[in-house]
């Protein structure tokens, strides 16, 4: 690449990101500003009955996990193939949850998933679905009712559990059902025994309390309050959420929160129209999340009994999942919930990341393989990317051919730069050359290895997939290390205090250096003496780079990289340009190609 193509580069990223700074993010600022203006008017107005109020502005007392468990009324299990837990009978909520299938790390042996736990310990999180009832001046809400249960009732797949309370006239039902992955039914209704009219409300919550540990440490990764009203996609990171308020109403959707790989979200019936909301209730040092919906009120005569069925999905952002519950919930098949998969974190670039995701997960299931499903993902974007390839590699070709007469030209030219590039532009005319061809497969690469990267970060289908030998987990970077010689000396240098502070340079993004290197070497040198230079820097600045990688992109890259030298080799092999492949590879050696 030359100088003007360098520059051309520049100037567009100064474009894009200008334009973003300067147009987009002050029209998404004043929009935002004006929903919180709107959210903050509407609390004003004092609406005679409110989403519930879970935390008083004071964080309670912190409980161990034990300690809160045991302090509850009693509590009914929930065993399902996917879930470990039990619903707390104060308040019907589900405060306890687990995940059998997938643990901490990659130790058979290591903590399975924690991801609900009750109100008052260290990262407390829960889902609770109930009732708001206002009769004249009284006021209740189902979350401060203590609920029975049969005795030895238990939730599983097969065997539902009816919960029931009776308050100030009012007797409540739920009937809580849970599938064998991750998804709760709430059929919940309650009966008007007093001989006055009420207005009642259902709604569904859920609360986090602080911010979980490593949250917030990437910023390409929505971890937070998250929900979506019909098109619309809302999400506040945890940190913009300590201050912003979202309240907004349509039909069609859920709420929730969510990290990186699981999701804790409520959703009311599809057909409704419900409100939700997104504030913290606590402080900006002790923050309590809460995402809530609520459905429109209704009127309750005495007598009368009002339903609703809702839902609680609590568990691994797995795609397929995700979107078995967007197609049919109810035993009809008549909906389900809309755009749920929209929880995994796809991006702006959603329209590439999908897909590529899509053929990723469709070569994984069907090879048994992940990484060697990223090989073969590599290929089908290497024959779609083909004709820029082959155009490109065609015109490198010729600019390295014709290298010995652009010499000829910078010593017929001197110090008159000037002259030489004029002279150097006539050149490559008359050789139908075109310098910008070379950097048209850089160029068109960069959005799909953001994709990509997106991909391998965000999704749990990758989560602790293995490749062969010393990769075991492709969504990690390479676990070995230049410092303790890649396993050969017997300790872990991310443990060694100075070390640690360094890159864990592993064999992955070294050998993908030498590929880089060898690829620099089949293409033209750069006229300016200092272009050379960086362009001779990059491999090495790159084995750095990649050196925090997911492991899986950087196989991506370099089985990319060893694709294109292959291929740029064999092009101007063909058209006669003397190529010295084997020479360049340090302590190889070999003969001329």
């Amino acid at each position: 690449m030359d100088r003007n193509v360098i520059l051309f580069i520049a100037l567009t990223a100064l474009v894009i990101i200008g334009w973003d700074s300067l147009v987009l993010k002050p029209q998404q600022e004043a929009y935002r500003a004006q929903q919180q203006a709107a959210a903050e008017e509407a609390e004003k107005k004092a609406p005679s009955v409110v989403v519930p109020e879970t935390a008083s502005g004071t964080a309670p007392e912190e409980l161990s996990i034990e300690d809160a468990l045991a302090k509850a009324p009693g509590r009914i299990a929930i065993d399902t193939p996917s879930l470990v837990g039990s619903i707390n009978l104060a308040g019907g909520r589900i405060d306890d949850l687990s995940l059998k299938n997938y643990r901490e790390t990659l130790d058979p042996n290591s903590p399975i998933i924690r991801l609900l736990s009750p109100e008052h310990t260290a990262e407390g999180q829960y889902v609770e679905e109930g009732w708001i009832i206002a009769a004249g001046d009284a006021r209740e809400q189902t979350s401060a009712l203590n609920w029975s249960a049969p005795e030895n009732a238990k939730l599983t797949p097969s065997t539902p559990v009816t919960l029931t309370a009776r308050s100030g006239g009012f007797v409540y039902t739920k009937i809580i059902s849970v599938d064998d992955k991750f998804m709760f039914t709430v059929n919940q209704s309650v009966k008007n025994e007093t001989g006055v009219a009420a207005r009642v409300l259902p709604y569904g919550i859920v609360v986090q309390r602080g911010i979980p540990e490593g949250a917030g440490r990437y910023s390409i990764l929505q971890e937070g309050p998250i929900g979506v009203l019909g098109p619309q996609l809302i999400q506040r990171k945890y940190k913009k959420a300590l201050t912003a308020k979202v309240e907004e109403t349509g039909e069609k959707g859920w709420v929730g929160i969510t990290n990186k790989y699981w999701l804790a979200a409520v959703a009311p019936p599809q057909d409704e129209t419900f409100t939700i909301r997104m504030r913290n209730k606590g402080t900006d040092k002790e923050p309590v999340f809460q995402a809530d919906y609520s459905l429109q009120e209704r009127s309750l005569q005495p007598g009368a009994t009002s339903h609703a069925t809702t839902y609680a999905f609590a568990g691994a952002k797995k795609v397929s999942v995700l979107k078995g519950y967007e197609k049919a919930l109810d035993k009809d098949g008549k909906y389900g919930i809309w755009d749920l998969d929209r929880s995994v974190d796809w991006g702006n670039l959603f329209f590439l990341t999908r897909p590529i995701f899509f053929l990723l997960d469709f070569f994984g299931t069907h090879i048994g393989n992940f990484g060697v499903a990223i090989l073969v993902l590599t290929l089908v974007i290497k024959l779609l990317m083909f004709p820029f390839a082959n155009k490109a590699f065609e015109s490198m070709s010729r600019m390295k051919k014709v290298q010995p007469k652009v010499e000829d030209l910078k010593k017929q030219c001197g110090d008159d730069k000037v002259l030489l590039q004029k002279e150097m532009m006539a050149l490559y005319q008359r050789e139908k050359i075109n310098p910008v061809a070379g950097c048209l497969p850089v160029i068109i690469q960069i959005p799909i290895f953001y994709a990509l990267y997106k991909t391998l970060f965000v999704t749990i289908e990758l989560r602790q997939q293995p490749f062969i030998l010393w990769i075991k987990d492709l969504s990690a970077p390479d676990p070995t290390s230049i410092f303790n010689l890649f396993g050969l000396l017997p300790f872990d240098p991310s443990h060694v205090p100075l070390l640690s502070a360094l890159p864990q340079i592993g064999v992955l993004p070294l050998i993908y250096g030498v590929v880089m290197w060898l690829q620099t070497q089949l293409n033209p040198p750069a006229s300016d003496p200092t272009q050379r230079q960086v362009m001779l820097m990059m491999p090495f600045i790159f084995v750095f780079l990649f050196a925090g990688f997911a492991s899986g992109l950087v196989l991506y890259w370099l089985w990319s990289g060893i694709l294109s030298v292959a291929q740029q080799w064999y092009i101007m092999h063909r058209n006669g340009v003397e190529v010295h492949l084997a020479e360049k590879i340090p302590f190889i050696g070999g003969k001329k190609a």
